[in-house]
């Protein structure tokens, strides 16, 4: 028999986004929550991640609003040498539970349901016992898992294998105890990089590594991404030169040619013109290694590996005899149709900053508590899809631009933003300011730069 609970919010999912929801809901008001989610402890896609990953973007803006993650210490060594931390997974895990163990649960408003799932209308079971609860009427459904995060280890690949072929996810990578003839990565988003990384890391040839790459990226370059004030000036000074490349375009292509010339986008080969932008974020460094790489395969996507061919959708590659493959096609974060954020007693956690998805989580929570209007929050909750190709770049910066527009006029959440940890651009203004009129000086300079760059987005799209 079903029992039956009344917290004021259900909350599916203890990932990033759903942790970073519930931080800033207990945080601003008295709710009482619950929280289920299918594994066994919280951190979401983090828990199942091969082992090696690490954020890539700064830790400081990462995790939840009221606890740090790190130490904002410089990394003195690696591929990052010189820029702000990036969390491991283990770091991340270890973080998210501290969260959980040391904020939700002693708030006595907090339950965590590990190792259930979602039915549907308000009710939730056990995985282990099968045992069902379910949630009264006039509790909130938050859905934190609608973006669908996916990494490799959570699903087979889409394409055909032969039974006789060595086929990995990267989480089985530092298992490995034998060499093999060839290792062909197979996925060119920011999982085959790090895998092309970690084997070159780990004194693979080069000349052995295939890389399968259906369709060529454009990647951010990380030291224009960085907090704090020793990077204040050289962060304002690349967003000035984006939205100067931006103003001055005459049409797509060109923007990304100028945001190429200014540092802002990398692409792994000057010949090869990118067809995919999917907010991945590298160094110089980084890039220069994975050029390093033997045998880079334009052949679109693959459609079967076997033994001694694989077929891909314009061609076949033979691989070298004894060759081990490494999966990284999950697809990360789909590009998924926006709904509404708020809709009745329902909640669906979405970007409303491109690539920015655990701000985004905490700030829809501000909302949550701040205002009454539906139809307002919604307003200020215009959601930003996750983009997939180069055009989609146009949008969402524009989006992203009128949505901060629409924060900043109202004084409680301008307010909130400017307190918040997750907020990189937030944290980049408190840098800057070193005298008394810096901060009216450099908004102005910004909005006028923003419009600026909302019109010429526009003309483009």
């Amino acid at each position: 028999m079903a029992e039956t609970i009344s917290p004021d919010y259900l909350v599916i999912g203890a990932g990033a986004m759903g942790m970073a929801f519930v931080d800033t809901l207990i945080t601003d008001t008295k709710a009482t929550v619950v929280m289920i989610d299918r594994y066994g402890r919280p951190g979401g896609h983090w828990t199942i991640v091969y082992p090696f990953v690490r954020l890539h973007q700064p830790s400081t803006f990462y995790g939840v609003n009221s606890r740090p993650l790190g130490d904002d210490k410089i990394d003195q060594v690696g591929l990052n040498k010189g820029l702000v931390e990036l969390a491991t997974a283990d770091e991340v895990c270890a973080y998210y539970s501290k969260v959980m163990d040391q904020t939700f649960l002693p708030s006595g408003r907090v339950q965590y349901y590990a190792k259930h799932e979602y039915m549907g209308g308000g009710t939730f079971r056990s995985i282990i016992t099968n045992q069902v609860t379910r949630v009264g009427q006039n509790t909130c459904i938050v859905d934190a898992t609608y973006m669908k995060v996916t990494v490799p280890a959570m699903n087979p690949p889409s394409y055909g294998v032969s039974k006789d072929v060595s086929l990995i996810p990267p989480n089985d990578l530092p298992k490995m105890d034998r060499p093999y003839g060839g290792y062909t990565v197979i996925g060119a988003g920011k999982t085959g990089i790090d895998s092309c990384l970690w084997l070159l890391a780990n004194g693979v040839d080069p000349k052995k590594i295939s890389w399968i790459v259906p369709r060529d990226p454009w990647f951010f370059e990380r030291s224009g991404l960085q907090p704090g004030p020793a990077f204040a000036q050289s962060s304002f000074a690349r967003f000035a030169s984006v939205g100067e490349a931006t103003i001055a375009a005459s049409s797509t292509e060109d923007l990304f040619r100028r945001l190429e010339a200014c540092g802002h986008l990398l692409r792994l080969d000057d010949a090869v013109w990118p067809t995919t932008f999917r907010c991945a974020t590298i160094t110089v460094a980084e890039l220069e290694q994975i050029k390093r790489v033997g045998t880079v395969i334009r052949q679109g996507r693959v459609k079967h590996v076997g033994v001694s061919e694989v077929r891909l959708e314009k061609g076949t590659y033979i691989p070298e005899p004894d060759t081990i493959y490494i999966d990284c096609t999950a697809d990360g974060l789909a590009k998924l149709e926006p709904v509404p954020v708020f809709s009745g007693k329902h909640i669906k956690l979405q970007s409303l900053r491109y690539c920015q998805q655990v701000f985004s989580a905490a700030l829809i929570a501000h909302m949550e508590a701040t205002y009454d209007d539906e139809s307002f929050k919604n307003e200020l909750c215009r959601v930003v899809p996750h983009p997939n190709d180069p055009t989609d770049y146009l949008s969402v910066v524009l989006w992203t631009h009128q949505n901060t527009q629409r924060w900043l006029v109202q004084p409680k959440t301008a307010a909130w933003l400017q307190q918040s940890r997750l907020d990189l651009f937030g944290k980049l203004m408190s840098a800057a300011i070193q005298h008394p009129g810096d901060a009216e000086r450099i908004q102005a300079s910004m909005a006028a730069q923003g419009a600026a760059v909302c019109a010429k987005l526009q003309e483009l799209m």
